[in-house]
Parts: structure tokens; sequence; C-alpha cells
């Protein structure tokens, strides 16, 4: 994805968050100095494969999650999920992480070899700070939902589970299965929900990006449309991957 097709979703998200433009540039900028540039041919094997996209609700931890993710050809994990993941003795391939909760996983996944997804945001620069140089960097792949610059790439999405996806498909995955996405679980806080609304939006947009149909927004696509046209200027019907 080109970042002139997702600017205006980001300009959107940041209306509607209050994000400043400028403080997601700065942390996007420091990661440039603490990383870089990403091997992706590390991550070949998604060209072509069935990928499992593992976000960290509380569905992830039952059994039909887990065997879903456990035959996949690919897993890519979003933030707390590798946790889950790896104690039920399933691999990850690529975690997925804005740095906001847990670190310590980050650090050893690429002191082992594993990619990790690090993005940049307005509001996680200490955390860049704190964990970045711990990294193998080899294994950093750095992010933005900026425009990119340096050896930071802009993959499209939001939220960590999101940009899972988007990353997956940037990479020519060939089918996403997602696990452990609970849209609408009600223990999540008010902006948490927001953010899951958004991710929600997202994804139609990149189903429809890959003349795909993602089983977890059946009865949602019509209203999610609607939604993602009416408070951006794209079409939430455009398929022009």
């Amino acid at each position: 994805m080109e970042f002139e097709e997702w600017e205006p979703v980001y300009e959107a998200i940041c209306a509607a968050f209050e994000f400043e433009r400028r403080d997601d540039e700065r942390a996007r900028d420091r990661l440039a100095e603490l990383a870089t540039p990403f091997d992706f041919d590390r991550l070949s094997a998604v060209r072509g494969a069935r990928v499992a996209i593992a976000g960290a609700g509380p569905s992830l931890e039952t059994e039909d999650a887990l065997e879903r993710a456990r035959t996949a050809d690919v897993v890519i994990a979003a933030s707390t999920a590798v946790d889950t993941l790896e104690a039920a003795g399933v691999p990850v391939d690529c975690m997925v992480t804005d740095l906001d909760k847990n670190p310590e996983t980050v650090v050893s996944l690429t002191q082992r070899g594993t990619p990790v997804a690090v993005h940049a945001h307005g509001d996680n620069r200490a955390a860049l700070e704190r964990v970045v140089p711990r990294c193998a960097a080899a294994s950093v792949c750095p992010t933005t939902q900026a425009a990119p610059t340096g050896p930071v790439v802009n993959v499209g999405g939001f939220t960590d589970g999101d940009r899972a996806a988007f990353l997956a498909d940037y990479l020519g995955a060939r089918d996403l299965v997602f696990v452990g996405w609970d849209v609408d679980d009600p223990t999540v806080s008010p902006t948490k929900a927001k953010k899951l609304a958004w991710a929600e939006r997202l994804l139609s947009w990149l189903e429809r990006r890959r003349g795909d149909r993602f089983p977890i927004l059946d009865g949602r696509r019509e209203r999610l449309e609607r939604e993602l046209t009416a408070v951006t200027r794209v079409d939430g019907r455009c398929n022009n991957h």
C-alpha cells in the first residue's frame, strides 16, 4: 500500500482520537535512528501461505482458536497473543507491537531470531528508547502510521491486530485466518472499544482490497463500509490492491 492511499484513513484516525501527526512523526524519526532496515526476505514464508492473525482477546485461549493457529502455515501475533500462544506450545513467526504491554517478550523474541514489527506512534517514544536498543537489530521491523522514512515502513493498519493483518497482506499471504479477535468484548475500556471499532473498519477495507471474505466480518460489512466512507475519503468498497 502506498502512503497516499493510506493517508486519508490516517488523517481520519488522527481526528477521531485527537492525535497530533507531528507527535507520530517525532516517534517515527526516533525509531529510524534506533533501527536498521529490515530484510523482508526473513518473512518470505508468508507469501502464498495460510496465515493466522492472532489477536489478544480472551477467545485465543480456547482449544478451537489454538488449533486453528497451530495448523496455519505462519502465525503473526499481536502483542500479548504471543505469550498465550507460546504458553500453549504454538510457535509464533512474527510479533506486531507498539510496546505497550510485554517488552521482555519483544526483546526475547528478537534475540532468538523471531522478527518483531515494532511500531512508533506519538505516545510511545519512551518505550522505544527503553526497548529497541536491547533488541537484536536484525529482527526488528520498524513501522509507523505516518509517512515512511529511512528504515521505517508503513504497511497500513492502526491497532496491533489489524496491523498484523495488513503486514501479512503486504507480504503476500494467500489466506488470513483470524483467531483471538473479540471485537465485542464488554470488559474493555471505552478507548479500547473505540480502537477495536476502527480495527473492524480497517479489516473491512483490507478485505475489499484483497477481494476476500473474512468470517469475523460476517453480518457487519455494510455497516462497516458505511462507517469507513463516512469518516474518511476512502470508499470501503474499493479494490485497487
